[in-house]
């Protein structure tokens, strides 16, 4: 039988005028960005609809940003009674995907994903690093690459995104070594990200210790359906098991292929973007073209998703 996923946004799917469309024509949404901006003490609401960039782009907004767009959003399929199987999130988007499992309140994982943007955002001043995409080396091939770059400064894989697209990060010396290496052993190409700090690599450590504190304070309850999970690429809906896999998530890479791939061993056909952007879409392309997603941020899209057979 088909199986639906829901999918969620993390960082690089921000955009000016986020959530404004859906906040004007839908009521739900309206309040919950309502409700964000009393739950943090400050118009986060404006950060999103008018920017201006610069401010949106920064960690600590940026996150609170994305998972309230998701949970706009997600009032609006839950309106519809849209039904799903699955959740996953990309890095930040998987407390988006563990709320719309019913995994936390709205007020505790906004909480979360704000104190977790402040951490890595203090992190990045403290230690400065960088993140580059490296397109068309295999992971075996870019181990190799990382192996020798190594002693040049700390670069890890972060993001395993799909295939012949991985993520790297770590100081800014480790990955310019690694960028350099991976260009000389074949990669089309490698391209710098526009980050505040080195995400998924141990150069967040600092930051370990506050969300694990955040995290021990956060009540959770078991999954309505399963989250695949960024660390392991498994199924999980126990919430006795997600503090851990948040935690390590900071500092361990997001293997988004390979959980995908989990996805659609399990059945799943079909998924919808749930917030900001299409960029989850583009990478299930790459992934397995066989698997539609569309993205839903607005009424207008559902609609079109639910007449595609969503």
């Amino acid at each position: 039988m088909s199986k639906t996923i829901l999918l969620f946004p993390g960082q690089g799917a921000q955009y000016v005028g986020m959530g404004k469309v859906l906040s004007e024509t839908f009521e739900p949404a309206k309040q919950i960005l309502k409700k964000a901006d009393e739950v943090l003490g400050f118009e986060l609401s404006k950060i999103m609809q008018e920017g201006p960039e610069e401010l949106l782009k920064s960690t600590d907004n940026t996150q609170p940003a994305l998972y309230v767009c998701s949970c706009m959003a997600m009032e609006l399929l839950k309106s519809k009674n849209v039904e799903f199987d699955y959740v996953a999130g990309h890095s930040l988007g998987e407390y988006s995907a563990i709320y719309a499992a019913g995994g936390f309140s709205f007020e505790d994982g906004l909480r979360l994903v704000r104190v977790r943007g402040e951490l890595m955002a203090q992190a990045g001043v403290l230690k400065p690093g960088a993140m580059a995409a490296v397109l068309g080396l295999s992971e075996e091939d870019l181990n190799a690459v990382l192996a020798e770059a190594q002693s040049t400064g700390v670069v890890v894989a972060a993001n395993f995104n799909s295939p012949g697209q991985i993520v790297i990060s770590g100081s800014k010396e480790g990955v310019a070594k690694a960028s350099e290496i991976a260009s000389a052993k074949g990669a089309k190409k490698v391209v710098p990200l526009p980050v505040s700090g080195a995400f998924h690599s141990p150069l967040m450590e600092y930051a370990l210790e506050g969300l694990k504190a955040a995290i021990s304070k956060t009540s959770f309850s078991d999954l309505k359906v399963p989250v695949i999970a960024n660390v392991t690429s498994q199924a999980v809906s126990a919430g006795s098991e997600l503090p851990e896999l948040l935690t390590k998530q900071l500092i361990s890479p997001v293997r988004w292929q390979q959980g995908m791939e989990t996805a659609i061993s399990l059945g799943v056909t079909k998924g919808i973007e749930v917030g900001s952007g299409k960029v989850l879409m583009g990478l299930m392309r790459s992934i397995n073209r066989d698997v539609r997603v569309h993205p839903v941020e607005t009424e207008e899209q559902l609609i079109a998703a639910l007449a595609a057979g969503e």
